[in-house]
């Protein structure tokens, strides 16, 4: 038996997320197919996380073990003959029996886009928030480094979850330009954090959205984390503008070693 940890690119739009449920087509699901098919049984794949319906993976990192021998270049070409083509495996590595990809992460990192502008580039379609209108960028900027740190993020949390604590630590909270040159329409909320609550992200980006109207000051988002209450933060940012970029881990096991 060999374990494998595998990097996967996938568009969420066409996808119910990541866990495999009981009605509409998961990622999770379709990669146990396709391994179902490789190794002539049941195979469950463990993911770093959940990304829900609508989420893109630039690298979303997942493990299975498997009966057969393979090589991990093998495996990836026989997975992208076997998945659709808005999944695509881009690299695999052997792993000690014992690695979990998402308790074994150290950190993850999200990048939620924003077109700001008039109007959205057809090529650009599914792939950001739509936010026409002035923005105080200034101030959104001001307000994001108001979440680095350790903190119980309760407040952008979606109801009906349970985890076992709210805290979580925020290593970096940025808005940044993504377009090709400074003052362009695209901008991008780029997080990194030891993990993450359900919704957690398309809150907060919700929430700076607000401050960027000029609804409420960047101070507000302090008082909305400290009131620990969901009432009190935005509305929660549309799926389609969020990008898992990338899983870390400790060196040992980045490359499989």
């Amino acid at each position: 038996m060999t374990r494998f940890k595998i990097v996967l690119s996938y568009d969420g739009a066409e996808f119910v997320g990541w866990q495999r449920q009981a009605a509409g087509v998961s990622v999770q699901g379709l990669l146990e197919d396709a391994l179902r098919v490789l190794d002539g049984r049941d195979v469950t794949v463990i993911g770093a996380g959940r990304t829900d319906a609508g989420v893109h993976a630039l690298a979303q990192v997942a493990a299975f073990t498997l009966a057969r021998d393979i090589d991990p270049a093998t495996l990836v070409r026989a997975l992208n003959a076997n998945l659709p083509p808005a999944v695509r495996a881009l690299d695999a590595a052997i792993v000690p029996a014992s690695f979990h990809p998402q308790f074994n992460a150290h950190a993850k990192v999200y990048r939620y886009r924003i077109c700001n502008a008039d109007a959205v580039s057809p090529f650009e379609r599914g792939r950001v928030w739509h936010v026409p209108g002035p923005l105080h960028v200034d101030a959104m900027r001001a307000a994001a480094r108001l979440l680095e740190g350790d903190h119980d993020f309760v407040a952008f949390q979606a109801t009906g979850s349970d985890v076992e604590t709210t805290r979580r630590e925020i290593f970096s909270s940025r808005i940044v330009d993504c377009g090709s040159s400074p003052g362009s329409a695209l901008l991008c909320y780029e997080v990194a954090g030891d993990g993450f609550l359900r919704h957690m992200v398309r809150i907060i980006v919700g929430s700076l959205v607000e401050i960027g109207r000029g609804r409420q000051p960047a101070e507000w988002l302090g008082r909305v984390l400290a009131s620990r209450d969901r009432r009190a933060a935005g509305p929660t940012a549309p799926p389609h503008g969020l990008f898992l970029v990338r899983v870390e881990y400790p060196s040992a096991l980045a490359a499989g070693s």
